[in-house]
């Protein structure tokens, strides 16, 4: 490891311990920073509700540190949007904003658009997905951002059990992002869970920031935020310990094909081919394939968007 991960590990990984809301409250007070949280949403009727409702709970009403909390709902075919809606998120609907660009699939879609229908000054985003949620996901990894003005991103990191098994979760994580990052830019050789959906970060950063479409999004905005504001600008917090629902075995390999291809744009910007990842599953005549396509569409800095700056002027 470089030694200026190792003094960045001891520099600018913490614990949720480091900052009590007390404090981190104060800090909002005095800076006058807002903070909106957003979940994006395809199919989580089952925990979205519970997210939210720990966030107004927790984070709104006990004490006032987070200022809107949005659901971003990206096709839901169950009641997702009407549970979120209940728990009191504010919902949008991905197809509703930025209607001039047509939407595509994928989670990168919902939080580029995201930054259109959310005013905060930090934007803290958490999958929708987590069973036993706490708010000490939200406080912690926004702590940092509103109590130390060099801080531009920070990541929660955690443990990941998998079927009761510790440190077991995360497989693309060590299978795929570790090893690029290692080669390639270790510098984010130190975080934890690169791949990780809870983060939390400056609007001025991420207004500036082009978003993978698809499930590149992390392994993109880390890489590109490093070359932006560079390695002391980012940072760390361990929350504790992440459940969810664990993705199958296919699921995982075209997630891992997306976080390559991002990857590969970000290490040689050449002629953008269209590619594919073929898989196999077992039918009546034996093993047969089934090609998807791996997402390689990503949208640009938000800056760059018309709609955004008329907001902004506005």
């Amino acid at each position: 490891m470089l030694e200026e991960v190792e003094r960045w590990l001891r520099t600018r990984s913490w614990a949720l311990s480091d900052r009590p809301l007390h404090r981190i409250l104060a800090a909002k007070q005095r800076t006058g920073q807002s903070v909106s949280v957003v979940l994006p949403a395809l199919n989580e009727q089952e925990t979205v509700g519970d997210i939210v409702a720990v966030v107004r709970r927790d984070l709104m009403r006990q004490v006032p540190l987070v200022d809107e909390i949005v659901v971003v709902d990206s096709g839901s075919t169950d009641r997702t949007s009407e549970v979120a809606a209940a728990a009191g998120a504010r919902v949008v609907h991905r197809d509703e904003i930025l209607p001039r660009v047509p939407a595509v699939p994928g989670k990168g879609e919902v939080l580029w658009r995201s930054l259109l229908v959310t005013t905060g000054d930090i934007v803290c985003f958490v999958d929708a997905d987590l069973r036993e949620f706490s708010s000490g996901f939200v406080s912690g990894i926004v702590g940092p951002l509103l109590t130390d003005p060099g801080v531009e991103l920070v990541k929660g990191m955690y443990d990941r059990p998998l079927a009761g098994a510790a440190g077991q979760g995360g497989r693309v994580t060590e299978l795929m992002a570790r090893p690029l990052l290692n080669m390639h830019w270790p510098q984010l050789a130190g975080f934890v869970q690169p791949l990780g959906g809870e983060y939390a970060a400056r609007r001025s950063l991420l207004e500036q920031l082009p978003f993978p479409v698809g499930y590149g999004v992390e392994l993109g905005m880390l890489v590109d935020a490093l070359h932006l504001v560079g390695l002391d600008a980012l940072a760390q917090v361990d929350v504790g310990v992440r459940k969810h629902r664990h993705q199958d075995g296919q699921a995982l390999g075209r997630m891992a094909a997306a976080i390559y291809r991002t990857a590969q744009l970000r290490l040689a910007r050449g002629h953008l081919l269209r590619p594919s990842l073929t898989q196999f599953e077992r039918g009546e005549d034996g093993f047969e394939p089934r090609t998807h396509s791996v997402d390689t569409e990503e949208r640009p800095p938000m800056v760059e968007i018309a709609e955004y700056a008329e907001r902004r002027v506005a």
